[in-house]
């Protein structure tokens, strides 16, 4: 997808051009300096995702331009030199996604950032729980504008079970006086069930009660509009709901994951299988494996080397092993939970992935790098999540002794 960059100025092309090659956008920009220009992009093109728009190019001064994107469908950012306060609200009455002032370098960052914001938009779903047909529609429209997914509820009872058939709605806007449940009753329901780390609720009311935002806070919602509110404060207030979401997520991953071969880690495997360990009404294994000599590669062939093994490891334990639980537990030590499996199948099962790993060409620098792996398993019996992984430890080290590259099983 692309880009589309209207822009006259050179010193601003530069800037903006610098900013795309230091941004990991997904996204190919197109610059051009005039509005014809656009034009022949645009009749040449079919995946251009968002544009950004200067309001006074040569041969359209009075900003013609976004008249010509927004017929296009494509979403327009409007990059102006001067504010408007008359000009803004006209803008953004027309449709366009956001009005900027090119007053600092902040500026053409914060395009960048709304960019790779309505990306990650077309993927999140918004729920809008209000009574009111006609104000419903105009959340939707403003939400829609920036590329959300949107899901209605005319009052309390609908919203709960909108939330139940789209368990990955990740904001609510509640307004609170609705029949059959208000606003208040309803974040209290939702708090019952659902975090406040994984969904976010900004409370609505046109209500003159001055307590009513605390009322709304105190029983888990996130925020709170008085209405009516601007387009503006609206998206404002959603984007930063959202980007709490995807930061706690962000520390999460960081948390649960190995940060080299992007694995669950040891804490996250622990946390997962722990718990519902010996409830497994059928057969479970653990395999513990460990690449052979892996401290021989890193000084032989170096640390970029070793790196390269982990990762390509770490893909083809993710491939083989999708169904089961795994991660990496230590350096070069990775584990697998093999639930449902009898000891003579994950035996086998192990076995085979042993030898696809001796089979498998780990290439550094156009030289194979020779890796073998060593697995030890240990079955369930009364044994906590911890013995047995301790057992199937044992049976590792019985692997080593005996030559490498092979499996035990006790």
């Amino acid at each position: 997808m692309k880009v589309l960059v209207v822009e006259d100025s050179q010193v601003v092309l530069k800037i903006v051009k610098h900013l795309f090659n230091r941004s990991n956008l997904p996204l190919q920009p197109v610059f051009c300096e005039t509005m014809q220009a656009a034009q022949q992009v645009i009749d040449q093109s079919n995946d251009i995702f968002v544009a950004l728009v200067d309001l006074n190019l040569p041969d359209a001064p009075k900003g013609e331009i976004v008249d010509l994107t927004l017929a296009q469908g494509i979403p327009t950012v409007v990059l102006s030199a001067t504010y408007d306060d008359t000009r803004r609200e006209a803008l953004l009455t027309q449709g366009v996604v956001d009005y900027i002032v090119k007053e600092s370098r902040f500026s053409y960052e914060f395009a960048l950032q709304l960019v790779g914001r309505l990306l990650k938009n077309q993927h999140i779903k918004i729920l809008v729980a209000e009574d009111s047909l006609a104000y419903r529609k105009l959340v939707r429209r403003q939400l829609e504008r920036h590329l959300y997914q949107v899901i209605e509820a005319e009052d309390g009872v609908a919203a709960l079970a909108a939330l139940k058939a789209n368990p990955e709605i990740k904001l609510l806007l509640t307004d609170y006086e609705m029949p059959n449940m208000d606003g208040v009753k309803l974040v209290q329901n939702i708090r019952r069930e659902y975090e406040t780390t994984d969904l976010k609720i900004i409370g609505l009311s046109a209500a003159d009660k001055p307590a009513l935002s605390a009322q709304f806070i105190k029983n888990g919602a996130n925020d709170f509009l008085r209405k009516p509110f601007n387009y503006e404060e609206l998206h404002c207030r959603v984007m930063h709901n959202l980007e709490q979401i995807e930061l706690i997520q962000e520390v999460r991953l960081a948390a649960y994951s190995d940060y080299l071969t992007g694995l669950p880690n040891r804490r996250s495997l622990f946390e997962e299988v722990e718990k519902h360990f010996h409830d497994l009404k059928l057969n479970a294994c653990v395999a513990i494996m460990d690449l052979d000599l892996f401290k021989r590669i890193n000084d032989q062939y170096g640390h970029d080397a070793g790196d390269l093994v982990l990762k390509q490891f770490g893909q083809m334990l993710r491939q083989a092993f999708s169904r089961f639980s795994f991660a990496r537990i230590g350096g070069e030590e990775f584990c697998v939970v093999l639930e449902h499996l009898s000891g003579s199948q994950a035996e086998q099962l192990m076995s085979r992935f042993c030898e696809l790993v001796d089979n498998t060409d780990f290439i550094f620098h156009e030289e194979r790098i020779p890796v073998t792996v060593s697995i030890g398993v240990a079955c369930r019996d009364q044994d906590s999540f911890t013995q047995v992984m301790s057992r199937a430890d044992d049976q590792l080290y019985r692997a080593k002794e005996l030559g490498r590259n092979q499996v035990v099983i006790e």
